[in-house]
């Protein structure tokens, strides 16, 4: 991999939200994706996965947590320097949800603009 992955995970998408606008803000990473979880009492937690140079994935996370913070719940935070190779499978499934959320706003846009079409 080569690169650093920092995790946050957050109680709710609002923290995530800031803990990822926060963190991009902050250095150079890349959301390399995310996973959402509906627990126990229907509370949703969010952890998002960033990617970059070392450096910038520590800063990203400590800024993402206090910026999370602000606004909900943190659970866990955690760099990984040099993860080992098998977690590129892992980062590969995150990318898989991304893409897939990306398609589905692609087709709720254009079935939202034919219906508008219509009217």
């Amino acid at each position: 991999m080569g690169m650093a992955l920092g995790l946050i995970e957050t109680v709710g998408l609002s923290a995530a939200a800031a803990a990822l606008d926060a963190a991009a803000d902050t250095a150079d990473v890349k959301l390399a994706g995310y996973e959402k979880v509906i627990g126990v009492g229907k509370s949703v937690s969010v952890t998002i996965n960033l990617v970059g140079e070392v450096a910038s994935v520590q800063a990203a996370v400590e800024y993402g947590v206090k910026a999370a913070e602000k606004v909900g719940t943190v659970l866990s935070s955690k760099v990984i320097p040099r993860p080992h190779e098998d977690v590129d499978k892992l980062i590969d499934m995150f990318n898989k949800n991304i893409k897939k959320d990306k398609k589905k706003e692609v087709e709720k846009k254009q079935t939202d603009e034919r219906n508008e079409n219509e009217e």
